[in-house]
């Protein structure tokens, strides 16, 4: 594991009840992997199941937390930014309480700040949700980001 809850925070601006990052457990130049386990408490539930929107959001803050770790890792400061688009989304099933989100965010590509991202959220092997977003205002850190 890479970043626990309590270091996300200080990562991206988001705070408890709308942190939806529980853990980053890998970050490369082109991949993001993220945790988050649905707890009874989690905003965004309905009948015990979480809904498509928090997943998405799940997803737009998965990419800025590993954005800005690898900001870090430069040695540049983590940068804001916000969800510009969303696009090619399907919804497969909703997570339950007590199941564990395991997301895989990949970078599909840069111009300026604006990153293209594709995400997939799986619960014990099946697919929860995918997509791709835009996420604009992430400032590059001064070249290479590994």
């Amino acid at each position: 594991m890479l970043l626990d809850k309590a270091q996300i925070e200080s990562y991206i601006p988001h705070r408890a009840p709308m942190l939806l990052v529980d853990r980053l457990t890998d970050a490369t130049a082109d991949r993001f992997l993220t945790e988050f386990t649905v707890l009874p408490d989690t905003i965004f539930l309905e009948k015990g199941r979480l809904r498509e929107y928090a997943l998405i959001e799940h997803i737009a803050q998965s990419g800025a937390v590993g954005l800005n770790y690898l900001y870090r890792k430069s040695k540049t400061e983590p940068q804001g930014g916000v969800l510009g688009s969303i696009a090619k989304l399907t919804l497969f099933d909703w997570p339950a309480v007590g199941d564990t989100v395991q997301t895989t965010v990949y970078l599909l590509h840069q111009l300026a700040d604006m990153y293209l991202l594709k995400g997939e959220c799986v619960v014990s092997g099946k697919k929860m949700l995918e997509c791709r977003m835009t996420l604009v205002g992430l400032k590059a850190g001064g070249g290479d980001l590994e």
